[in-house]
């Protein structure tokens, strides 16, 4: 599909909404994986790795919590599909529980949770970078 001059210029010069879903996306998957780093130092003992751990949770929860309210705005405003806002929002739903699981010490649920956060996310960022119809 190509796109006319104007509708291109329109994308240009109010690129906001998109611009925030890509910074937040790209930090949600960033963050996640992080998480996953200290996961696997917690397993070896690392007190320091437990403490980044903890912290990482809330800064899932800022991040995907941010993704999700830029899809949303996204989707308002410039009239794209609402799947990539259905898909953040359960994220950041699921980031609750699977903390909930971890604090738990749940870990056959808070392990494949992580995973589904992750997949969730690359999926939202790579929909981001991939010039949705604006």
């Amino acid at each position: 599909m190509t796109r006319s001059p104007a509708h291109a210029a329109t994308d240009t010069a109010r690129p906001g909404p998109l611009r925030a879903l890509r910074i937040a996306a790209t930090a949600a998957v960033v963050v996640i994986v992080l998480q996953g780093v200290t996961a696997g130092e917690i397993l070896s003992r690392s007190r320091v790795a437990e403490t980044l751990h903890f912290g990482g949770a809330f800064a899932v929860h800022i991040c995907t919590g941010l993704t999700a309210l830029a899809a949303f705005l996204l989707a308002r405003r410039r009239r794209v599909s609402w799947w990539p806002t259905g898909i953040a929002v359960a994220v950041f739903v699921v980031s609750f529980a699977q903390a909930a699981f971890g604090e738990w010490g749940v870990l056959s649920v808070h392990v494949p949770l992580a995973m589904l956060l992750l997949v969730g996310s690359v999926v939202v960022m790579a929909w981001s970078y991939a010039r949705p119809q604006v």
